[in-house]
């Protein structure tokens, strides 16, 4: 699709990025990503975002179709096991680099779409991209995870998750070795101040706990179990990172690219082990155990070897 406007009095002078947000009815980043492109021509030259709107000259925008970002793309998913099918939900194992659901930026697989592409009807209650999702695990971190298949199951599960009834037990590999060996971790987080895609502790961040028991120390790293009491983005990752002792591999976070390297990790050593919940109808317990992927279970032979 094609704009073609000639620029108004109330226009001239005005950064052109700024401009096309206000004429156009779109957001400034959408406007800017136009003139990166070269889809934008004032008298017939291209211009970049930050230059100015002349008074009365001819603007072409072209308009690209772009896909929906939030849409569900059904495609399968290499290594998306399913550890519990239930008529209420299904407990899938995660593999890395699979997003929980779509989000703006994200090209890669999902958990929802590599359900759709296996035949699982899930919830439709949430957001149109995140149907039946009741928790999330990042891209980067494997194991566990619960789908909702039914309304009810929907509604239960994710109240079960506000009320934080659901024993969530994820395994980790930190640099170190975190002194107690067994402790809690109370400190806010929040957007970092200086890094819009991390999280930092921060004074006004919304509170949050981590609970950890080392099992097995290595010296230069160390094997523990960690119970989550709340579920704060990246809450695991930026509490040790907090403590000095960041997850091998999280050089996100400040680990050390050498021992990431040593270990053969090309992300965090974390893993989402154990979920633990009641059911959603017949009010039995239900636990599931999610085993060591390859690539973690391969840096915890070499730190033992």
């Amino acid at each position: 699709m094609t704009e073609t406007f000639t620029v108004p009095e109330e226009a001239a002078g005005m950064r052109i990025d700024a401009a096309l947000a206000q004429l156009l009815g779109i957001s400034r980043s959408a406007a800017a990503l136009l003139c990166s492109e070269g889809n934008v021509r004032q008298d017939g030259a291209v211009v970049g975002k930050s230059e100015k709107f002349r008074a009365g000259a001819s603007v072409q925008v072209t308009i690209p179709e772009r896909p929906d970002p939030l849409a569900v793309v059904v495609e399968p998913v290499d290594g998306l096991n399913i550890l519990l099918d239930d008529d209420d939900f299904v407990v899938v194992d995660k593999p890395v680099g699979v997003a929980a659901h779509p989000s703006p930026g994200w090209v890669g697989p999902t958990v929802v779409g590599g359900l759709a592409a296996a035949g699982f009807r899930i919830s439709t209650s949430g957001a149109q991209e995140r149907v039946g999702i009741v928790h999330r695990l990042d891209v980067g971190t494997s194991g566990a995870m619960v789908v909702a298949k039914t309304e009810h199951a929907y509604t239960v599960l994710k109240q079960a998750f506000r009320d934080r009834t659901v024993e969530k037990i994820y395994h980790a590999v930190v640099q170190g070795l975190p002194d107690p060996l067994q402790g809690t971790i109370d400190a806010p987080i929040g957007r970092h101040p200086g890094y819009d895609w991390r999280f930092a502790v921060i004074e006004d961040g919304r509170p949050s706990v981590t609970h950890y028991e080392v099992l097995e120390a290595f010296g230069k790293a160390s094997l523990l179990e960690i119970h989550l009491e709340t579920g704060r983005t990246h809450q695991i990752r930026v509490h040790f990172s907090a403590l000095r002792h960041p997850c091998a591999g999280d050089l996100t976070y400040g680990a050390d690219p050498k021992l990431a390297a040593e270990l053969g990790l090309t992300r965090q050593w974390l893993h989402a082990h154990k979920l633990g919940f009641t059911h959603p109808s017949t009010g039995e317990r239900v636990d599931v155990t999610s085993p060591y992927p390859q690539d973690l279970e391969y840096a915890l032979k070499a730190l033992r070897g």
